[in-house]
């Protein structure tokens, strides 16, 4: 399981995918976003999969670049949404191009998305489209669970890991099937890799939050402290409303509240009041729990212990990135 080899094979593939056509306005945006840079996470793990269960990973990747081109078009419309300035430490789409290019640009990537199946033949197709479409409606219906709990003041803790579960790990669970549906593996067995991504999901976007407010501005590729200033309610600002003191949750909610005041301050007061609650330390270890969770599928898995280690691995090293 070679890492460095895959992320390799990948970007050499998407760059042999390079779309240069007319109308420029429409394509330029999707080469720019895609060019970007970024972890590579989801590609990645569909050549993993591929790779696990039948030794060739290069036949998986087409899916790989439909599944990173999937992913990079939700960013582009969640940027819009988010009013975001940064993505990866450069202009986001609709900054550098306008609001009408980036909302155009972004349905023509998820069309794009699609067409990378047709590389295979019908039942893989079939099987890949059908996965696909319902990861798709999931990802739209947990970026509108997260729309609507902007405005409420009763989001729980289980609600909000519903809506991460949807708008961000499914498409983690669902790269991993798809490497194993292109090698045809066992139904089950898939089920299996699909359940050890979906909780490592989960502490993916657990560790993004974390790192939105904590991580390092050079390093991070977004503003720390957006979650913040757009009143996201993260695990975060939900635990600290759980455990804090009476005066701590009246200023939180007092503060998620007011349109007017200066986005520095009201970062610093926030983290602050995590910071008083030890909230850091609970969100390391809910974490640790949907981690160690998705290790708990890889004993159910058919494959070699040098795979079922290397899956380890991987999600070791999510838990403790720092970008």
């Amino acid at each position: 399981m070679d890492l460095l080899q895959y992320q390799n094979d990948f970007l050499n593939y998407l760059e042999s995918q390079k779309i240069v056509r007319e109308p420029q306005n429409l394509y330029q945006p999707i080469d720019y976003i895609l060019q970007l840079g970024g972890k590579r996470i989801r590609p990645i793990l569909t050549l993993i999969a591929a790779d696990i269960f039948s030794g060739d990973y290069t036949k998986a990747l087409p899916t790989a670049l439909a599944v990173e081109v999937f992913h990079n078009f939700t960013l582009v419309h969640d940027d819009i949404m988010d009013d975001a300035p940064l993505r990866r430490g450069k202009a986001t789409v609709h900054e550098k191009w306008n609001l009408n290019t980036g909302i155009l640009s972004g349905d023509a990537m998820l069309i794009l998305a699609y067409q990378y199946f047709e590389n295979y033949p019908p039942h893989i197709f079939q099987k890949l489209a059908k996965l696909f479409s319902k990861t798709a409606l999931e990802v739209c219906d947990g970026q509108q669970l997260d729309i609507d709990f902007e405005t409420r003041n009763d989001v729980s803790i289980e609600e909000y890991i519903e809506m991460i579960r949807l708008k961000t790990s499914v498409l983690v669970a669902a790269a991993l099937k798809m490497g194993a549906i292109i090698s045809e593996a066992d139904e089950e067995q898939a089920n299996h890799l699909y359940n050890y991504g979906l909780n490592l999901g989960i502490a993916f976007q657990l560790q993004d939050d974390y790192l939105d407010t904590y991580g390092d501005p050079k390093t991070f590729g977004k503003q720390v402290g957006g979650d913040i200033i757009e009143n996201k309610k993260t695990y975060l600002y939900l635990k600290a409303l759980e455990v804090a003191s009476e005066e701590d949750k009246n200023t939180l909610v007092k503060l998620y509240n007011s349109e007017e005041q200066d986005n520095g301050a009201k970062v610093a007061a926030v983290t602050a009041i995590f910071n008083n609650n030890n909230i850091t330390q609970h969100t390391q270890q809910l974490i640790e729990y949907y981690t160690n969770k998705s290790f708990e599928s890889l004993s159910m898995l058919n494959i070699s212990e040098k795979a079922k280690l290397g899956l380890r691995m991987f999600g070791e090293n999510l838990m403790n990135r720092k970008v």
